[in-house]
């Protein structure tokens, strides 16, 4: 499914393991594991302000060719979103995830029309565009991320959007141990939307490993639902299939509908980079 609706980000050329990307009045160039194939541009014909190069241990830089701000705004639609690039290739924002804030955004609408004010649990919620979309639709969203500086910039995404403080809830924690005070607690939501980290260690030396851990994180959220209408994985973990994702939801949720998609971005040379996968339960 590609990503719909984008003004302000354009994909110009892909391949050579890398993606050239135009942020509004930026343009960056990024590795990205997927563009396997020959450069489909002269990448050295574009000026380019900055380009991401990975060191032997792993890490990188940005390599800068020309000024541009330490942050700036860009739009998706009505949203406004803030984009700083770090010092591991991101940029806060991961434009490709424009086709599950649509896909979601309209089923919260709907409920909104209805009257019924949808309860939203967020994990893994990182900078807060999704959070931002869906109570800005009009959900309720309890967002989670375990680093404080993704929480501090997703109540900046929020505010730029607009959003009522009464729509939102911001925690800083580990999302499993926090779904399991929430069990407790007899705290429940209507829906979940989580993407996990392929790995990742907790402030206590936790190990998370999406392969072995997924399914027991969705099986666990299960018990914080009620009246459920959605619940949405996504996934970045490279050999993880739309399949599996949505296998994992059929074997845990109530019966209902089950779709799994590939998360991909249109580029200017007219082919699409693939750049993970989602998987969507819905209630009937």
């Amino acid at each position: 499914m590609l990503a719909p609706d984008w003004i302000d980000y354009k994909i110009l050329g892909t391949g050579d393991g890398l993606k050239l990307e135009r942020w509004k009045d930026v343009v960056l160039l990024r590795p990205d594991p997927q563009a396997i194939w020959r450069a489909t541009v002269d990448y050295s014909s574009f000026d380019c302000h900055a380009r991401y190069e990975r060191d032997r241990s792993g890490g990188g830089k940005w390599i800068v060719y020309k000024k541009f701000p330490d942050e700036w705004k860009i739009s998706w639609r009505d949203l406004k979103f803030t984009v700083k690039p770090t010092g591991f290739k991101h940029t806060g924002l991961f434009p490709e995830q424009a086709v599950n804030w649509d896909k979601l955004s309209r089923i919260v609408s709907e409920q909104s029309e209805k009257g019924n004010k949808v309860r939203i649990l967020n994990l893994f919620a990182y900078t807060g565009a999704s959070t931002a979309a869906l109570a800005k639709s009009g959900a309720h969203v309890t967002h989670v991320d375990s680093a404080k500086g993704m929480v501090d910039r997703a109540m900046q995404n929020c505010k730029l959007n607009g959003v009522n403080e009464r729509d939102l809830r911001f925690i800083i924690d580990d999302c499993k141990k926090f779904v399991m005070r929430e069990i407790k607690r007899g705290k429940t939501y209507n829906a979940v939307v989580m993407d996990p980290p392929s790995y990742g260690r907790g402030a206590n030396g936790e190990v998370w490993k999406m392969e072995d851990d997924i399914y027991g994180l969705v099986d666990l959220c299960k018990n914080v639902l009620q009246d459920p209408i959605f619940f949405l994985i996504n996934s970045y973990t490279t050999g993880l299939q739309p399949q599996t994702i949505s296998n994992i939801l059929s074997l845990t949720m109530p019966k209902g509908s089950v779709e799994g998609y590939e998360v991909c971005l249109p580029t200017e040379c007219e082919i699409a980079l693939p750049c993970g996968c989602s998987g969507l339960w819905r209630c009937q």
